[in-house]
């Protein structure tokens, strides 16, 4: 088959060096998001085996993990931007199958390209809270097992593509394309490799300093393009979903709500007023929910532990969270023994000094130490203890 004419690519940055370092950036970014991201499913859904080994110290440590997550998926963005840009000629490559080497590069190109795409849009609009995909997308689970797709092509890729990347660290590196070396008049004009590449530098720290700041406070004044402005909410702590949202009315709510503690030796039924006529305890935690964002706040109720004390619960126990939200997928969380017997772990009912508001869950709601938000249970009606 005669060989097709080669577009000529008038650029010194199609060359190993700067795929190398351009592509060991994004390695870091992709890996520091997996691995946030394992941190986050393992916290939302524990597999049996790990469920009572969940750590609840550092009290902000999800906060940090979700908040690297979404923050090395963004970053990720110019990185694999200015990546595509320095590879792209090998797309023009003839013949386009040179062995079965070269076919498997191809193929973990291309996953790796399409997962690639697929997590960092699903997750910038997750982050955006923009559900274009409607409640019939399973995200939580596409998102997960996309992103194991994805890493396992790089991983394929990074194997097949040692040995340029070895000769990449090593030197100035060849050219992808063999009629681009003809060229060397061109490839000594245009864009120098370290502009390039402080260039892209820079978009990735911008692009990160202008959106971190919703879940590291001391930058908010500065990211502008923070997908969640903390400082708005009511008590001063923004709201995902609202009471009418999770179909919660204030008639659920009326004075003749009382919380019901069941499963223990003694069965108990509490109002509002006699929550907070017993011990109150206050704790700084903050509320970090998946789409990154998150905030300290003043939480004052009952220590969880005291009340399963007071029901008479061993202290080997799970405890089944029930709310009385009518819509939503949390509306029964497990909160493991871990988290029961952790001193800051508490029946909220006031936050930030004031009672709590509706949308916050009010008459009490869950609040423990690094735990999704989606997990710290709001508008609870029981707790059922779990022999």
């Amino acid at each position: 088959m005669r060989k097709p004419p080669l577009p000529s690519f008038r650029s010194r940055l199609h060359d190993e060096r700067t795929a190398t370092l351009i592509g060991t950036a994004l390695g870091v970014a992709f890996a520091t998001a997996f691995l946030t991201g394992l941190v986050s499913h393992v916290l939302q859904h524990p597999p049996s085996w790990l469920a009572h080994h969940l750590p609840t110290r550092p009290s902000w440590g999800y906060r940090l993990t979700q908040g690297l997550h979404v923050s090395s998926g963004i970053a990720a963005i110019p990185l694999l931007l200015a990546k595509l840009w320095t590879v792209y000629p090998k797309l023009f490559e003839w013949p386009p199958l040179k062995s079965v080497a070269h076919a498997l590069e191809r193929l973990s190109i291309l996953v790796l390209f399409a997962g690639a795409v697929f997590e960092l849009v699903t997750g910038l609009l997750n982050a955006a809270q923009w559900y274009v995909w409607g409640d019939q997308f399973p995200f939580v689970q596409t998102h997960y097992w996309v992103a194991w797709i994805t890493v396992g092509a790089l991983v394929v890729h990074v194997g097949v593509k040692a040995p340029a990347i070895a000769r990449g660290f090593r030197g100035p590196g060849t050219e992808l394309v063999e009629a681009y070396q003809a060229d060397v008049e061109a490839r000594r004009q245009g864009v120098s490799r370290r502009a390039f590449i402080t260039t892209t530098a820079a978009a990735a720290g911008t692009v990160t300093v202008a959106t971190v700041g919703q879940s590291v406070t001391s930058v908010a004044p500065v990211s502008v393009l923070s997908p969640r402005d903390v400082g708005f909410g009511e008590l001063d702590v923004p709201v995902n979903r609202t009471a009418v949202q999770a179909g919660i009315t204030p008639a659920v709510t009326a004075a003749d709500w009382r919380l019901e503690v069941s499963g223990g030796a003694r069965e108990l039924s509490l109002s509002r007023e006699e929550l907070t006529a017993l011990p109150q305890t206050s704790v700084k935690l903050p509320i970090a929910c998946v789409e990154g964002w998150s905030v300290d706040a003043q939480w004052q109720g009952v220590r969880i532990s005291e009340l399963m004390d007071m029901a008479g619960v061993p202290h080997h126990a799970d405890v089944r969270v029930e709310s009385m939200e009518t819509y939503g997928a949390y509306a029964v969380t497990i909160l493991e023994r871990e988290y029961v017997r952790d001193p800051s772990a508490l029946l909220a009912l006031r936050l930030n000094g004031e009672v709590l508001t509706l949308d916050h869950g009010y008459p009490a709601r869950i609040i423990v130490p690094n735990r999704p938000g989606v997990l710290q249970t709001k508008w609870v009606r029981r707790l059922a203890v779990i022999a």
